[in-house]
């Protein structure tokens, strides 16, 4: 058995309902994808071997022999087809595709057939996205649950099964071997391939105290902790039992979030205001410290991606302008409104920036109301559509993984449909028609340009705040070998160091 504390407790379990990482990760425990990406992010068969028509309007999807739920349920199609319309109901890109979607069919127990009203090129490369959120394949009677609801038996097809008697919310949770699961012949190759397990029997525990979970890993009694904190490093290296590593190469965008339904973020001049006071370094700074685990970066498609490009964000990247924000605040209508702003107190990679934030803010002249709570709480709050005096929210603080947001057709920020858009709600017309254009470019220097421009607007109107990259080590005790790696054979690094790369030991 692996014992491993993960970077939250879990306690939703409903994918659709939160994009928190935990909750992904939980999915890929219990659930396939038809499609994956490999390290050069193309799109492979997983539960599903394709063909496409020559007008490439027509997608035939086949499922693959072998495919059974944990319930004993052999997988068909008309289990996928429902689990993908769930998705695509509530997923930004699931919805692109969906909008030029002509027919969506059950040819027989094995096969699908999705028309289009026009060629897509993004289709493969959305189905098989590696987060926010993929769309894993469930039980037809449990993909029917409405969206409004959150779902309430979690029977999957994957490697492991979720023991319902062990799971305590936030506390732990326990999967067990799928004795059945056939895995892919091809080699495991980031998300594609053949899922070989080697234990029978993983457990989550959650472990608030980072420090008690860097005892436990130094003690034996974990195997595994996701997330170690860059200043507590030192103490794994007097270790000859652990290995510390960096696993991914371009690490996370840190983000905030604003609320566009409720004032005072629901105008423009005070978003913009609000962003004016943040500076990338004094967050990053207070929550990093070492200059070699971080970027100051203000591209919302990541630095070390194609469509990186800082322009707009000059006074994130050089340290914010206090007085300036002052000034557009002063002649905007702020009257005061409270900024409730969410903080989180037990998730160690998103506990500063909303200190670092609320203070800066306060000086630019907001009345910022910092609520603290666990980040379960927060992940299930966000989705609150209420009032922040009725229990909402203005402002929080995230990370995401570089390639969930490397692109507009899968960064979840990027939807300006109002209250089908993810977590602030915005509604924005041009952003959507700058999306159109990005699937309507012929070539890969047109697509640039339209990023470019989407750059410019998100930041102009504040879509969200970009707050620079970050790596995160993780800990494993040396008896775990042979992890895959996590990283991207088309990413250039942005570290140009002698710096921890994916799967390099850091310490120990």
């Amino acid at each position: 058995m692996i014992t491993a504390v993960m970077n939250s407790g879990l306690r939703m379990l409903d994918l659709l309902v939160t994009t928190a990482h935990i909750v992904r990760d939980h999915g890929y425990m219990i659930y396939d994808v038809l499609v994956a990406q490999d390290h050069t992010f193309t799109p492979r068969p997983q539960m599903a071997d394709w063909t496409i028509s020559d007008d490439k309007k027509v997608y035939t999807f086949t499922l693959r022999d072998g495919l059974m739920f944990h319930d004993g349920n052999p997988v068909t199609v008309a289990d996928a087809v429902a689990s993908l319309k769930r998705w695509g109901k509530r997923d930004s890109g699931g919805r692109l595709i969906f909008d030029v979607t002509e027919s969506f069919v059950v040819k027989d127990d094995k096969t699908i057939v999705w028309t289009l009203k026009k060629p897509y090129w993004p289709l493969l490369d959305t189905l098989s996205k590696m987060s926010a959120v993929p769309p894993f394949i469930m039980p037809a009677r449990i993909a029917a649950t409405t969206l409004d609801q959150a779902i309430t038996d979690y029977i999957g097809s994957g490697p492991f099964k979720f023991v319902a008697s062990e799971y305590k919310p936030g506390v732990s949770v326990t999967y067990e071997k799928f004795d059945v699961y056939v895995p892919r012949k091809e080699p495991a190759d980031w998300m594609t391939g053949g899922k070989v397990l080697k234990v029978d029997k993983v457990k989550w525990v959650t472990m608030p105290d980072t420090q008690t979970a860097i005892n436990a890993l130094l003690a034996g009694e974990v195997d595994y902790v996701e997330q170690i904190p860059v200043d507590l490093l030192p103490i794994l290296q007097a270790s000859d039992n652990v290995v510390a590593e960096v696993r991914d190469p371009l690490g996370f965008q840190a983000i905030g979030r604003m609320n566009f339904l409720y004032p005072p973020f629901n105008d423009v001049k005070i978003r913009q205001a609000a962003m004016m006071a943040l500076s990338q370094q004094d967050i990053l700074g207070a929550l990093i410290g070492n200059p070699d685990y971080y970027k100051v970066c203000g591209a919302i498609f990541g630095c070390g991606t194609p469509l990186g490009d800082e322009t707009g964000a000059e006074t994130l990247t050089h340290g914010g302008d206090i007085e300036a924000a002052k000034k557009i605040l002063a002649e905007s209508d702020y009257d005061g409104t409270p900024v409730v702003l969410l903080q989180t107190t037990d998730l160690p990679i998103i506990v500063v920036q909303p200190v670092v934030a609320a203070q800066a803010l306060r000086k630019a002249g907001f009345n910022v109301d910092m609520q603290p709570m666990d980040w379960q709480t927060l992940v299930t709050r966000c989705a609150s559509q209420a009032k922040p005096s009725e229990g909402g929210w203005n402002l929080f603080f995230t990370n995401w993984s570089v390639p969930e947001i490397a692109t507009p057709l899968i960064n979840p920020m990027l939807n300006g449909r109002g209250k089908e858009a993810w977590f602030g709600w915005p509604t924005d017309e041009k952003l959507e028609n700058l999306r159109r254009d990005f699937i309507a470019a012929k070539t890969p220097e047109e697509r640039k340009r339209v990023a470019h421009e989407i750059q410019v607007h998100a930041l102009d109107v504040v879509n969200y705040i970009p707050l620079g990259q970050l790596l995160s080590p993780q800990g494993r005790s040396k008896k775990l070998i042979n992890m895959i790696p996590a990283r991207s054979g088309t990413s250039r690094r942005w570290i140009d160091r002698t710096a921890p790369g994916a799967g390099r030991p850091v310490a120990g």
